[in-house]
């Protein structure tokens, strides 16, 4: 059977807690090949938030990568993908993939992923926006990416901060059509 690879960035925002949990779940489905890139910024802003360490994303990975390896197969577009997620996604690194920035190896993955015409997600984390923001969001959108500010529902009741980051993965797993149980969907029995 041929794995789905699909391809998690963490990069410097608060939110690492996102990237924990995706790749927490990516890394149990035996259809699903996950290769990750960590940016360093994302090594710092998770050791500053969470008691998370590297090996909480590393282990989950098929494959893992530093930002600095652009000879790494997320940047070629003859690698084939059935997605890419930028999450958390920093505002420096909206603004890199709007403007087509190949910077590191998450912005040319996703440059390779918009190009290529393949599903990219932006899990954006910051407030208030500035219009610059807003512009690189409009940017990115129009040039194919899903943005999806990191804002969990509470229709689910969640009881702790896990509930709150489960609902967020699970609904980003919706947008690759990964099936998962992270959190009860909208008008499903609370008895579950």
């Amino acid at each position: 059977m041929d794995k789905k690879k699909i391809v998690l960035a963490a990069s410097g925002a608060s939110g690492t807690i996102y990237a924990v949990k995706l790749a927490r779940h990516l890394g149990t489905q035996e259809n699903i090949e996950l290769h990750l890139i960590i940016s360093n910024a994302a090594l710092q802003v998770m050791e500053l938030e969470t008691d998370f360490t590297p090996e909480d994303l590393t282990g989950c990975a098929d494959y893992v990568y530093p930002q600095e390896n652009i000879a790494a197969p997320p940047a070629s577009g003859s690698w084939q993908h059935e997605g890419m997620i930028v999450c958390p996604c920093s505002m420096a690194t909206l603004a890199a993939i709007a403007q087509g920035l190949g910077n590191n190896l998450i912005h040319r993955a996703a440059d390779v992923s918009l190009k290529e015409r393949r599903k990219l997600i932006l899990v954006t984390r910051e407030t208030p926006l500035n219009l610059i923001h807003i512009r690189n969001m409009e940017t990115a959108t129009l040039a194919g990416a899903t943005i999806m500010p990191a804002s969990p529902g509470f229709y689910h009741a969640p009881k702790s901060i896990d509930d709150m980051a489960a609902h967020m993965a699970g609904r980003i797993l919706e947008q690759l059509q990964i099936p998962h149980t992270l959190y009860r969907a909208w008008g499903e029995d609370s008895s579950r």
